[in-house]
């Protein structure tokens, strides 16, 4: 397992991207979009590392009930499945492996309840 990215909750992606972009010197990874929402992934050139800078308003429905104004980090693995069942099998409570923005995934919550993402 290694870490994909660590998504920021934000007000304003837009804005939060050029700070990042044309402050901080990162540079946009990639850009997807759900819905009419528009979500730009930012980090530096020369690293995998990246934010993804999700709009607070497209996750006011929240089903896992994620802590909003913390980051949420984002794991990658190989074999969603496999993962998914060494967890479980260590007490770690997961939700089913399914789709959101795209990506199959799944995710975690440690025992202070905050969730964490494993997608492929």
């Amino acid at each position: 397992m290694k870490v994909a990215f660590v998504v920021l909750y934000v007000n304003d992606p837009a804005a939060c991207r050029a700070f990042w972009v044309d402050q901080v010197g990162m540079v946009e990874k990639k850009r997807s979009e759900a819905g009419p929402f528009v979500i730009p992934q930012v980090g530096f050139a020369d690293q995998d590392f990246a934010f993804q800078l999700v709009p607070l308003e497209m996750m006011k429905d929240n089903p896992n009930g994620l802590n909003l104004g913390a980051p949420s980090i984002c794991f990658q693995v190989d074999d969603l499945a496999a993962m998914r069942a060494r967890l479980v099998e260590h007490g770690v409570q997961a939700t089913e492996v399914g789709e959101f923005q795209g990506m199959q995934n799944f995710a975690f919550s440690d025992p202070e309840g905050r969730w964490f993402a494993v997608t492929r």
